[in-house]
């Protein structure tokens, strides 16, 4: 197998934001939008997103459960070295090996000091302290690495290194997954619609349509807007392209007022 190979047809794809300044509030999240951007420019998306702050015994926790699966994972932030940055030792700890200086990342770390004209410090060089049998992730910022272990893959907390290093994982990794999972989109406005009275149809159309999903977004409205529905169907294009027309007949059966999306 593959060093990058997904294991089994159940791999999914999950997003891990790590930092306290997230979760307190001082700091709105960016990863997530534009990773789903990233993801979705490559016929991907994501199953899960998880956030934590700054605790090792959590992130440990969190990441042995995701080691354990098969699901592709990106994490964010907490990769770097002051007192609250506990993500590298809680991934080696959460992978049961040790910490240790990676040669690859060492010679970056070295070759940006000297492009710095700075001392290469122990401290500098912690950065490039992985849980032993990672690989880097180049980092075309700075030349500080993130690192991947497994099907996880460690990013900094600032988006300009962080996005470009994604892209460069998917793109040397997981070229072979891109539009994999390629799927359409259809929708529509059921005006004064309810979904309690919605729901035997949508059952239905999953029923017979297998594979395709269907879903709902109600809207009490407000002054300017009447209460409705966006109700829509996602999945293989030609199977939701048939699915969405048996939905709109069934609506139009039902005498109920639809719009197109706009």
């Amino acid at each position: 197998m593959g060093e990058f190979e997904l294991k089994g047809c159940n791999a999914g794809w999950g997003a891990l934001i790590i930092g306290d300044e997230i979760m307190r509030g001082k700091r709105q999240d960016k990863h997530f939008g534009r990773a789903i951007e990233i993801l979705a420019a490559r016929g991907l998306h994501f199953d899960w997103v998880h956030y934590l702050g700054d605790n090792r015994e959590r992130l440990t926790s969190f990441l042995r459960s995701t080691l354990a699966a098969t699901d592709v994972v990106f994490s964010f932030g907490g990769i770097g070295v002051t007192p609250d940055d506990h993500t590298r030792q809680a991934a080696a700890l959460a992978a049961g090996v040790a910490l240790e200086l990676h040669p690859e990342a060492e010679r970056e770390i070295r070759a940006r000091m000297a492009e710095m004209g700075q001392e290469v410090t122990p401290t500098r060089l912690e950065l490039g302290t992985f849980p032993l049998g990672s690989r880097i992730i180049p980092n075309p910022y700075n030349r500080i690495p993130g690192f991947s272990f497994g099907h996880h893959h460690f990013l900094p907390g600032f988006p300009q290194m962080a996005w470009p290093m994604l892209e460069w994982v998917l793109d040397t990794a997981y070229r072979d997954h891109f539009a994999a999972e390629a799927e359409s989109e259809f929708a529509l406005i059921v005006w004064e619609g309810l979904e309690g009275q919605l729901v035997d149809l949508m059952r239905l159309i999953e029923v017979d349509y297998p594979g395709v999903t269907v879903f709902s977004l109600p809207s009490f409205g407000s002054d300017t807007v009447r209460r409705h529905i966006e109700l829509g169907v996602r999945g293989a294009p030609a199977h939701a392209a048939d699915a969405f027309a048996a939905l709109r007949m069934a609506l139009n059966a039902r005498g109920l007022e639809i719009e197109a999306c706009k």
